[in-house]
C-alpha cells in the first residue's frame, strides 16, 4: 500500500485533505515503506508479501469497498446511523441489568480523554487509563464487601470465571480434579466453565453451595447475586471450605 503525503492545496477543495486521517493513523509513505523494506531486504512490498504471507490465504483481488470518506464525513455518517438505533428495555435477566450512570462518573471517567489516552509516548492509548480504573473499581468492591481481595478485568463475566478456576488449579495443593459450582450461576458462566474445564480433563461438580463444605475439590465458584435474585449468606461455606485446602473464588454480581 502506498499513500500519498502531498495533497493539493491549489483548491478550496484541497483545504480538506481527504488522505489525512489515512496515513495519520498509517503512518508510512512511499519513502518510509522502502526503507524498511530496505532493511529486512526486499525491493518492493509484492516480494516482502511473497515470502511472508502465505498462498492459501491470500485474496487475489481488490478489496469491495466504497469510496474511502474523510473523517469529518465518516464522524457524521456514523451519528446519522446512530440516531436510528432503537433503545428498548430488557427484560431478559440471567444477569444483565439496566444501571444508573453517575453523571460525575460519566463525566470524569468515561468521558475525560486521560483516562483512555496515552500519557507517554510509549504506553498503549488506553492501558494506563484502563488499569487504573480497574484499580479503583477493585478497592470499591473491597470497601463495599469487606473482602481482603477483589479483582476486575475487561473479560465478561463468563470468561473471568473460567479464568478463576483455571487459577484455583494453579494455586491449590489439592490433587483433585473436581470443581464445584454454585447451581444458582448463571447459564453462560457455566456454559464457558464447561468447556474450559473439558480440555483440561477437569470434572465440574454443580451443586447446592452448602454441599461446596463436604466434597473434594479443588476449587468452588459461588455465585453472589443468584441468577433468580437471590442473596444467600456465604460466610459458613467459605469459613470451611478454608480450612481445607480448597480454594474458594467468589463470583460478585453488581
Amino acid at each position: 500500500m502506498t499513500i500519498s503525503q502531498n495533497p493539493s492545496f491549489d483548491t478550496f477543495q484541497g483545504l480538506f485533505n481527504e488522505a489525512e486521517f489515512v496515513y495519520r493513523h498509517l503512518g508510512s509513505n512511499e519513502t518510509k515503506q522502502a526503507d524498511l523494506l530496505s532493511a529486512v531486504g526486499y525491493k518492493d512490498m509484492q516480494s516482502f508479501i511473497n515470502d511472508t504471507v502465505p498462498e492459501p490465504v491470500r485474496l487475489h483481488k481488490e478489496l469491495d469497498l466504497p469510496v474511502a470518506m474523510s473523517e469529518h464525513a465518516a464522524l457524521a455518517k456514523l451519528r446519522t446511523m446512530a440516531d436510528d438505533i432503537t433503545v428498548n428495555k430488557s427484560y431478559i435477566g440471567q444477569g444483565y441489568s439496566p444501571v444508573r450512570m453517575p453523571a460525575v462518573i460519566q463525566r470524569n471517567v468515561l468521558e475525560n480523554p486521560g483516562w483512555y489516552t496515552a500519557y507517554t509516548p510509549y504506553q498503549a492509548e488506553i492501558a494506563q487509563g484502563r488499569l487504573e480504573a480497574l484499580l479503583n473499581f477493585q478497592q470499591v468492591c473491597i470497601d463495599l464487601t469487606g473482602l481482603e481481595l477483589a479483582g476486575a478485568s475487561l473479560l465478561d463475566e463468563a470468561t473471568a470465571a473460567a479464568e478463576a478456576m483455571a487459577m484455583s488449579k494453579r494455586v491449590s495443593k489439592s490433587k483433585s480434579t473436581q470443581y464445584f459450582v454454585d447451581e444458582r450461576v448463571y447459564p453462560q458462566t457455566l456454559d464457558v466453565i464447561n468447556t474450559r474445564a473439558k480440555y483440561f480433563g477437569w470434572d465440574v461438580v454443580v451443586g447446592d453451595f452448602e454441599t461446596a463444605k463436604s466434597g473434594d475439590y479443588f476449587g468452588a465458584l459461588f455465585q453472589y447475586v443468584g441468577v433468580e435474585g437471590d442473596v444467600k449468606d456465604l460466610t459458613d461455606v467459605i469459613a470451611a471450605v478454608k480450612k481445607t485446602r480448597l480454594t474458594s473464588v467468589s463470583s460478585v454480581i453488581s
